[in-house]
């Protein structure tokens, strides 16, 4: 019973990583890969079906796939992933958001950024 709904919570947590990450494909500031890359993680662990079809992908799968055989991030998409969280974080202060929702942007883009940073290109 734990293990079924460990599984259906990666899943549904995997789809949302999916669409969150084909926006970010698209829409400028945002970025697609990250998310991307932990919607394979999660179908993984969840549905191989979905993973093989992420992977094989004909737009989605080369950046994920580069990143399972390499583990390296490219210097151009390092800077537009940091160019992405200044942003981002900026808008969200521009727009008023609350003190707690900037105070955990804050927080999740530095930690994404110390971990970009520490990749290799």
């Amino acid at each position: 019973m734990r293990a079924t709904l460990y599984r259906q919570t990666l899943f549904a947590a995997g789809v949302v990583f999916l669409v969150v990450g084909c926006i970010g494909m698209v829409v400028p500031m945002m970025p697609g890969t990250v998310f991307l890359i932990l919607a394979a993680w999660c179908f993984t662990r969840s549905s191989p079906r979905i993973e093989a079809w992420l992977l094989n992908h004909r737009y989605l799968g080369p950046s994920v796939r580069r990143w399972r055989e390499t583990g390296a991030i490219p210097l151009v998409a390092k800077g537009f992933a940091l160019t992405s969280f200044v942003g981002s974080f900026s808008g969200a202060w521009y727009f008023g958001a609350p003190q707690p929702v900037l105070i955990a942007l804050g927080v999740l883009f530095a930690l994404l950024t110390v971990f970009i940073v520490t990749r290799p290109n």
